[in-house]
């Protein structure tokens, strides 16, 4: 398994694939372990990376993980088969806005990670599939430094993307159904729970 990861993150690098960074993953996995954690709905598979690595987290743990683009929803089948993972990790190829879960499927913890452009989409696609006491969790929220520091990007689609990603975060905060703590680990992760004086 180990291996494997090694593996995953050096063909991550040698392609240019975003991966979730080393310290969020390692908060992720404590946090499905300590909460227990059982079902998680991944958007964004990428090759498999977080997914496997959420799954190992606890034996109970299983992740389905949604992934548009063909040739890393390959990889990750590949990786999830590697590690025998194969009853534990749900590959779905799909674009997730086209996704028709199953009525009444409910997960513990949902897990953004896919296009940022789109994350509110997501979020408000998704939200519906919540356990009760379950957690949104959305990753790269600092954007390698470049949210809250707009004015310094030179590239127009990357500066519209920062600004995509800012009024995200400004929609986290102001969302009265969902209370959203903020994490300064990895490249910024924030956990939205359904506030408990909700019907």
């Amino acid at each position: 398994m180990k291996q494997l990861i090694v593996e995953m993150e050096e063909y991550a690098k040698a392609h240019n694939i975003p991966i979730m960074q080393k310290e969020g993953i390692a908060f992720l996995m404590k946090f499905i372990k300590t909460n227990h954690i059982k079902n998680v709905l991944e958007i964004g598979s990428a090759i498999g990376y977080s997914a496997i690595l959420m799954a190992s987290s606890d034996v109970d743990v299983k992740v389905t993980t949604i992934e548009k683009d063909e040739t890393c929803y390959m990889e990750c089948l590949k990786n999830v088969k590697k590690c025998g993972f194969e009853s534990k990790v749900n590959v779905v190829f799909q674009d997730a806005l086209e996704v028709n879960l199953a009525e009444g499927t409910t997960y513990d913890l949902i897990f953004i990670d896919a296009a940022k452009g789109q994350y509110r989409k997501f979020f408000e696609k998704f939200e519906y599939f919540l356990a009760p006491n379950g957690v949104i969790v959305t990753d790269n929220l600092k954007f390698h430094g470049y949210v809250g520091n707009k004015d310094k990007i030179e590239s127009k689609n990357l500066r519209q993307l920062v600004g995509k990603i800012e009024s995200y975060i400004d929609f986290l905060n102001e969302n009265e159904e969902f209370e959203t703590k903020f994490y300064d680990i990895g490249d910024g992760i924030s956990l939205s729970t359904r506030r408990h004086n909700e019907k």
